[in-house]
């Protein structure tokens, strides 16, 4: 999806991409189990500029 990582902290990854009006953030837990609301507030950010 065009999204690099730029640190961790702790157990979450923060992505960034650049958009159409700025740049783009994405918060990623590193957790083996996610839920369906994370993982779709996930989803949420990341497609904010598509």
């Amino acid at each position: 999806m065009g999204f690099t990582q730029i640190r961790q902290a702790g157990s979450h990854v923060i992505l960034v991409k650049e958009g159409q009006t700025g740049k783009v953030g994405c918060v990623v837990p590193l957790h083996d189990e996610l839920k369906i609301r994370t993982l779709k507030g996930i989803s949420k950010q990341a497609n904010t500029e598509e």
